[in-house]
């Protein structure tokens, strides 16, 4: 006799959301470990990362990430709607998620859009090595806080979807 539990849809499409945003939070570790140093650390002559025919740009990349975890994330919300609990939790993080998101609209994708514009030359400009450094450190804080949203939403897993409404 098979002994298995089957989780509602509602917890597991939260789940699905953390998941989602779990791996969503790892490519923006790793591209702010691994690349953010490496252009910001001496620009012009650091941003040849961003150079043609082999430049990175990873718009494509976060345009398709962000969209597919927010319509997860959405879906999860729909799910919960009636837990009451989950749904006022949900919704918090999604406030979150969505003034870090406009921050990045408004700050991060224009600021990098043109750095990525600037002819690579073999100096080093001082002021464009200060606006980078800001960049980055706001990319820091911005990172952090899309992890911790992401962790906010785990509690919400413990919540019992009956009699919530």
């Amino acid at each position: 006799m098979e002994n298995i539990y089957q989780y509602p849809r509602a917890t597991q499409w939260l789940f699905y959301s953390i998941c989602a945003y779990f791996i969503m939070n790892g490519a923006q570790v790793w591209e702010t470990v691994l690349m953010v140093p490496a252009w910001t650390a001496a620009p012009p002559a650091s941003l040849i990362f961003f150079q043609k025919p082999y430049g990175l740009d990873f718009k494509v990349f976060w345009i398709i990430t962000h969209g597919i975890h927010e319509l997860i994330f959405i879906t999860a919300l729909v799910f919960n709607w009636n837990v009451k609990k989950r749904r006022n939790l949900i919704l918090l993080i999604l406030a979150g998620h969505i003034a870090v998101r406009a921050w990045t609209l408004m700050y991060f994708a224009p600021a990098i859009i043109e750095f990525q514009a600037l002819p690579c030359t073999n100096t080093v400009d001082v002021f464009l090595q200060q606006k980078a450094a800001h960049w980055r450190n706001l990319n820091y804080i911005r990172v952090a806080i899309f992890f911790v949203l992401n962790l906010l939403l785990i509690p919400g897993l413990k919540i019992k979807e009956q009699n919530n409404a």
